[in-house]
């Protein structure tokens, strides 16, 4: 490496205690869906003090909402905003970047599975635990200090770097899609998901559906001439997983090192109000994957015609057939090559740093790399922290693969941006 690189690597080592500490500031907001305010003004301050002039770029813009990516939502989205920050570039000739993470994690519960209080931050053996401590406030620190240390160096850079910090990252994508419309792109995009130190180049498409149904109810003395709603979910969600297997079976190469790359998960059931009555209604909510060869209204399509076969076979749901109701994730699939320069610079940087190639990672989630792959025009890949436990309890992230993540951020601003001196 050139003087200043080893020059911009030391001042990320240097300010590692500031950033276990900012991640910690951020894994102590609870910021689940509609909570995310906290983790927002806690990122907005980081923000400013790194002397960027931060923008809300807004959930409830009518541009947004006409989007071909924006997710439809049963929440509001009145007042909600993600943020964007851009580092004016000190000189010209180089290449753009933008920086994202998402703020927002998923449910804490169960509770009682947790060892400590799931908010309450715990440095510990070389770990960081909380929820989002993996998924991925570690990774927003590093990414955030990646541009302190361009700064702490002395140096500067010859184009512009944005960072982003986003909201709705777990059920829409509409947070980073807020950053892209409200006029934020670039030539590369990094996100440090926690998928450790390789190059993710393909993902697969998610949906969010909810799917409901009528029975007929009935006392437990008549319930054989009642229609029990609870039974007729369980027989679609079988429907949907013969579905689920017709889809794998013709999984693309990238893919076919996972037994089942394209996940269905029934996530939620709601029925029944009493143990004695046959329940009259029911609806249950998935998520399916699907590869990048298909499309989201292909693959909304085959849910339907799955339903709609399924319920031509059922006496009672021939004549009341169920509904299904696509909300939240519409996430298109995408694949790219590794060859990109973008890809191939995060990668060379790696190398430089470990002495290792990079591996290629094939998703089998979604990230909110799809914002900038499919509708903006940065080259862009995911390289990040090592994380145990994400969407679950107690979890947590190492601490030194966050450092290492913000010195290949760090050294990729270098090179890709190109530095003032």
């Amino acid at each position: 490496m050139e003087k200043s690189e080893l020059a911009l690597t030391q001042a990320v080592e240097s300010l590692q205690d500031e950033m276990v500490d900012f991640a910690c500031r951020l894994v102590a907001q609870p910021s689940v869906l509609g909570e995310e305010d906290g983790a927002l003004e806690v990122m907005e301050q980081e923000m400013k003090s790194l002397g960027l002039e931060p923008v809300h770029a807004p959930m409830d813009s009518p541009g947004l909402a006409a989007h071909p990516g924006f997710a439809p939502t049963p929440w509001s989205q009145q007042g909600r905003y993600s943020l964007a920050a851009t580092r004016p570039a000190d000189g010209r000739g180089g290449k753009s970047a933008i920086f994202n993470g998402h703020l927002d994690v998923v449910s804490q519960e169960p509770l009682e599975r947790w060892e400590r209080d799931p908010y309450e931050p715990l440095v510990e053996g070389g770990w960081l635990h909380g929820r989002g401590a993996g998924d991925m406030k570690a990774g927003v620190a590093a990414m955030t200090y990646a541009i302190k240390a361009v700064q702490k160096a002395g140096l500067g850079l010859a184009a512009p770097v944005t960072l982003e910090g986003v909201i709705e990252e777990e059920c829409t994508g509409n947070g980073a899609l807020a950053c892209l419309v409200a006029g934020f792109d670039a030539d590369a995009a990094l996100i440090p998901e926690p998928f450790g130190p390789t190059i993710l180049t393909s993902q697969v498409g998610v949906m969010w559906f909810k799917v409901s149904l009528t029975g007929v109810a009935k006392h437990t003395l008549e319930a054989s001439s009642g229609v029990n709603a609870i039974e007729l979910c369980c027989y679609l969600m079988q429907a949907l997983r013969g579905l689920e297997a017709r889809i794998n079976a013709d999984k693309p190469v990238d893919f076919a090192h996972v037994a089942t790359p394209a996940q269905l998960n029934i996530g939620t059931i709601n029925s029944g109000d009493w143990p004695s009555t046959v329940p009259a209604k029911a609806e249950f909510q998935c998520r399916l994957g699907f590869f990048p060869e298909m499309s989201f209204e292909q693959a909304a399509q085959a849910v339907r015609d799955c339903l709609d076969q399924a319920a031509q076979k059922d006496a009672w749901l021939r004549d009341n057939p169920p509904e299904v109701e696509f909300y939240g994730f519409r996430s298109q699939g995408h694949r790219v090559s590794r060859d990109l320069p973008a890809l191939s610079l995060v990668s060379q940087c790696h190398k430089d740093l470990s002495g290792q190639e990079a591996s290629e990672y094939a998703c089998t989630c979604t990230t909110d790399l799809r914002s900038f792959v499919v509708y903006g025009r940065a080259q862009a890949t995911c390289f990040g922290p090592v994380a145990q436990n994400i969407h679950s309890p107690n979890e947590r992230v190492d601490i030194n693969s966050m450092i290492y993540t913000a010195k290949v951020y760090a050294l990729f601003l270098a090179r890709w941006c190109g530095l003032v001196q």
